[in-house]
């Protein structure tokens, strides 16, 4: 009754490191594969037929059509790479000033500050200098353009 038992120091350990290296090859060749692919459908700057060609070229061959497509067009991956993240960042933007309600009108902030003055919260000198702010587009009112003089209450 033999049976062969293979234990852990039968796999020599330089092996394991040619198998790790390969595995993790295979892994980097498939994502380079896929941004490539995903580049290529986001490049505005070729049309239908150039885009259909650069993938079918990548699909049917890909280790030739992934080396030629970096050496043709890598640089300029990159700049694209770099303006779909700018796009993306000036969506965000916008969308948290539009949440944040940072988009209030030249007429909105006269408004608020005519309200102001009615309660009494800011006298007739610091409304006359927050609606010079606002008039001259400097933005709204600050701290100091109401808080100079004393407030009456």
């Amino acid at each position: 009754m033999s049976t062969d038992t293979f234990l852990a120091y039968d796999y020599p350990l330089l092996s394991m490191f040619w198998t790790l290296l390969w595995f993790f090859l295979w892994i980097m060749w498939f994502v380079l594969l896929f941004r490539i692919i995903g580049d290529i459908f986001r490049d505005d700057s070729l049309g239908g037929w150039g885009k259909t060609g650069w993938l079918v070229f990548v699909v049917v061959l890909p280790f030739l059509g992934v080396f030629i497509y970096l050496i043709a067009r890598g640089k300029s991956m990159g700049r694209r790479e770099i303006d779909h993240a700018r796009a993306q960042q000036a969506e965000v933007d916008a969308y948290i000033k539009k949440t944040a309600g940072g988009g209030l009108s030249s007429a909105d902030e006269l408004a608020k500050l005519s309200d102001m003055r009615t309660r009494g919260d800011i006298t007739d000198e610091e409304f006359r200098r927050a609606k010079e702010l606002v008039l001259g587009g400097a933005g709204r009112p600050g701290p100091s353009a109401t808080t100079d003089a004393p407030s009456p209450h």
